[in-house]
This record gives structure tokens, C-alpha cells and sequence, in this order.
């Protein structure tokens, strides 16, 4: 299971190995560590943002150790979306409607548009959208991309898949 996990560290040596201490001890796999250094809480610690796996019995086990290590969990949570893919849409994009071309993939429970970046260069000129789609699987990946297909075909956009895939 993949969980995120917002903690925060006394500004002095030796706080991130005892945060990450526990992780090992419980076998979690480390996918990312975001540590803004340079931020501060009203409490004046480090936030630190971590993303790991680990069986879903040991979430509990691996609070309970940072917490006597004194370190502060803030928010743990589990990750829903595994896959993600970043799709181009060009054409009249803002004009046929995007907040309804976002709903048909939210909608669906498995997928969500998770970033959308829109360039809209004149009022009567072609606009592009630089969406990231994340869902919980590669086939439900596959299930929204034949969505925003349908879609995109329905209001003559072209979608621009990255090289690789194929929908």
C-alpha cells in the first residue's frame, strides 16, 4: 500500500535518520522525501513530506515509533492513484466546454484530472491543454484515456498521447 506522510523535524543534526529509522525497522520502501528546509511551522520545525509502501498493518506501528522518537506526524494518507500519464489537447478546448471534459473523468471514481495547464493564445484561435490524468491502475488509466477519446472526438479536439501509449 502506498501512503504519504506529513511529519516535522527539530531543526538539529541527526532528525532525519531518526525519522527514516523506523521506516527500515518496519520494511517500508522509501518512494520520496520532500524536505523543505528552508520553510518553518509555527512551531519552528522542518516540514517534511514522505511517500513510502508498506503493508497496511504497519502504518500504525511506524506512527507509533516516529512519535516516541519525538518526532510530530502531522497527516498520513493513503495514495489512491498509482498511474499517471500527461495527454495534450489541442483545438477549441475552453470554448466546448473544459470543466465538462474534466467531469467525465472525475466522475468515474478510478481517474481524476489532477493538473490542467491551458494556452489560449486569441479569442478565436486554437487553444492547447496540458492535462495529467492520474487513476488507480493501468487499466483504469486505459479506461479514462478511451473516455477523454469519446470525448475529445465529440468536440473535435486532438489528443496528443506521449509516444509509448496508444489509446
Amino acid at each position: 500500500m502506498r501512503v504519504s506522510m506529513d511529519i516535522e523535524l527539530k531543526d538539529v543534526p541527526g532528525q532525519m535518520l531518526l525519522a527514516l529509522q523506523p521506516l527500515s525497522e518496519f520494511k517500508a520502501n522509501l518512494i520520496t522525501v520532500l524536505h523543505h528546509h528552508q520553510k518553518r511551522t509555527p512551531r519552528k520545525t522542518v516540514p517534511v513530506q514522505l511517500v513510502l509502501e508498506t503493508k497496511p498493518e504497519s502504518i500504525g506501528a511506524i506512527k507509533a515509533k516516529l512519535e516516541e522518537n519525538g518526532i510530530r506526524v502531522v497527516r498520513v494518507g493513503e495514495h489512491r492513484f498509482r498511474e499517471s500519464i500527461n495527454v495534450v489537447l489541442i483545438g477549441h478546448v475552453v470554448h466546448t466546454g473544459i470543466q465538462d471534459t474534466i467531469d467525465e473523468i472525475d466522475k468515474t471514481g478510478f481517474a481524476e484530472v489532477m493538473d490542467l495547464s491551458l494556452s489560449m493564445p486569441g479569442i478565436n484561435l486554437l487553444s492547447s491543454a496540458l492535462i495529467r490524468i492520474d487513476a488507480v491502475g493501468k487499466e483504469d488509466l486505459q479506461k479514462a484515456l478511451d473516455i477523454l477519446k469519446k470525448v475529445s472526438a465529440k468536440k473535435d479536439l486532438l489528443m496528443v498521447l506521449p509516444i509509448d501509449i496508444q489509446a
